[in-house]
């Protein structure tokens, strides 16, 4: 097939940090059919750009559409790329930008594809009533989880409008990019500065309110009076950095807490930790849990969003209500104090990770694009 019979799609999201969304973004484009789909990717926040670089690498086109802070010109940007560019499909990922990019596009033009990765209930009430007054415009809307598409599904400002039919489909991780074994966890530890007789909890994700990092520091002042080798990794950076670093050094634990940043290497340094922890106050489908658990670590995780869809209780990991750090440690202490359970958790989520592999989830988006574009 020439490059001119292909379908030509574009990816479109607020930032290309390294986020949940975004990594998923980046991993996708592996599993595409590249003899039938010609796909770019656009984004609006030009200082949310770490992943740029990795999916450029893979021979994709990235646009940029804001050139500075306070530039509001990127709907119009946005319009122009997508009628110079022609289009057949745009695939939103975000939902503020994908609510404007529904105002902004004519309705003979691109059919419109939305992705949502969060619970409604964390949104702005802005970003949620614009995206309910907009949601019909989609040809076809996805849900990561069945909690993010419940949460579609409640009375919002104007449900006379319609909206179509919510498909849920599990975005995970590329499995074959799993990194694991002694080696890798002695060379991941050295990175990070541990010692192999310490207990290493480690946890991934944006430093921000809804990931509740707060509440994982104060339990972690719990274990630490229990167990002497207990360490915190925390990988990942955001606007709450500083304040969470503040935090740590007041609870008088900072000489035990490490604060990575944004780092490339995240699947290789998993394998330094023995246990993983989300302590989120929202989640949609957390690629960072599954990550883990793919890894075979045993996970103690906050039982909100698509969270509890993943993983069972004391099965393939241990669940927790969110906001209670007694709660949170008392798990934590679970797998410390029993190696039985925790080699149990590890091995059942090990296997049951394998299920939420990124091919399965590309081979359904394609088919989704071929029936949206077939139905014109």
């Amino acid at each position: 097939m020439s490059a001119h019979d292909r379908t030509r799609v574009l990816w479109f999201a607020k930032g290309l940090g390294r986020g949940g969304t975004e990594r998923i973004l980046a991993s996708s484009i592996r599993y595409m059919d590249r003899a039938r789909f010609d796909v770019e990717v656009a984004y609006v926040l030009p200082w949310k750009d770490a992943m740029v670089q990795e999916i450029e690498a893979r021979g994709i086109t990235v646009h940029c559409l804001e050139g500075a802070r306070g530039n509001v010109n990127w709907p119009l940007r946005l319009r122009s790329l997508v009628y110079e560019r022609q289009y057949s499909i745009v695939h939103t990922h975000m939902p503020y930008p994908a609510a404007v990019a529904r105002m902004v596009l004519h309705r003979s033009g691109p059919a419109l594809i939305h992705t949502e990765h969060n619970v409604w209930d964390r949104f702005r009430l802005w970003t949620r009533e614009a995206n309910s007054l907009t949601m019909s415009r989609n040809a076809a809307v996805i849900a990561v989880s069945r909690a993010v598409a419940d949460s579609m599904t409640k009375p919002h400002l104007a449900p006379w409008l319609g909206r179509p039919a919510v498909e849920v489909i599990y975005h995970g991780i590329d499995v074959d990019g799993v990194r694991a074994g002694e080696e890798i966890r002695v060379a991941a530890r050295r990175v990070l500065g541990l010692a192999p007789t310490n207990f290493v909890i480690g946890t991934v994700g944006n430093l921000t309110p809804k990931k509740d990092h707060r509440t994982l520091l104060e339990a972690a002042v719990v274990l630490m009076r229990r167990h002497d080798n207990v360490r915190i990794v925390i990988m990942g950076d955001g606007p709450l950095r500083q304040d969470l670093e503040a935090a740590a050094q007041a609870l008088g634990i900072a000489d035990r807490v490490t604060f990575t940043g944004s780092r490339p290497d995240v699947p290789e340094l998993l394998a330094a930790l023995d246990a993983f922890v989300l302590s989120s106050q929202f989640e949609g489908f957390p690629i960072a849990l599954v990550e883990a658990m793919a890894t075979g670590l045993p996970c103690v995780a906050t039982s909100v969003g698509g969270t509890p869809e993943l993983m069972t209780d004391h099965n393939n990991g241990i669940l927790v209500k969110p906001g209670d750090a007694a709660v949170l440690a008392g798990g934590l202490d679970e797998l410390i104090m029993n190696p039985e359970l925790r080699q149990a958790i590890s091995r059942q989520a090990a296997s049951d990770a394998l299920k939420y592999g990124l091919r399965d989830a590309v081979e359904r988006l394609q088919c989704i694009y071929s029936e949206v574009l077939a139905g014109r």
